[in-house]
């Protein structure tokens, strides 16, 4: 238990729709100051559900309240051919409980776990909303990217890194 309040926590296949419920809220309202509607039409419905290979992999976890509400969620997973690098993976914090130590506290756990796993380095495609955030933990701008969510469908994203 964190001092906030909070538990972290690795997620299960049983949190499969807490997770879906948590981006389907917040990526609409955390994301419209920063993406055009006709942007958000298409990949909302692509990017605001849990991956079950995410949830369950043993490296994605949940934030929870001391009243059990789901309030944030986030990941790694080693990324391919870059031995050492971890892949920063699907965070989200609540739109309702944004800048409350939430993500920080979700990012406390992907380093520490990610180091004991021999990751040196991170690697992430954030949001154009998130990358104050990133900026905050070290990351540095590698420069825009756009993620091909699905045939024709782009998504605008900000390619970002930190090295231990």
């Amino acid at each position: 238990m964190l001092a906030q309040g909070l538990t972290i926590r690795a997620t299960r296949a049983s949190d499969i729709a807490a997770v879906d419920a948590l981006l389907a809220q917040s990526y609409p309202a955390l994301l419209k100051a920063n993406y055009p509607p006709s942007v958000l039409v298409t990949a909302l419905p692509i990017i605001s559900r849990a991956r079950p290979e995410l949830v369950t992999c043993g490296t994605y976890y949940l934030a929870e309240t001391s009243a059990r509400a789901v309030v944030g969620a986030g990941g790694w997973t080693p990324r391919r051919n870059r031995p050492g690098e971890a892949e920063i993976r699907h965070v989200v914090t609540h739109h309702r409980h944004a800048r409350q130590g939430i993500g920080r506290a979700i990012f406390d756990r992907i380093f520490a776990d990610a180091s004991r796993a021999g990751m040196t380095s991170y690697h992430c495609l954030a949001t154009r909303t998130a990358v104050p955030f990133y900026q905050a933990l070290g990351f540095a701008v590698l420069g825009p990217v756009d993620v091909l969510l699905a045939p024709g469908i782009g998504f605008p994203a900000i390619e970002m890194r930190k090295a231990d």
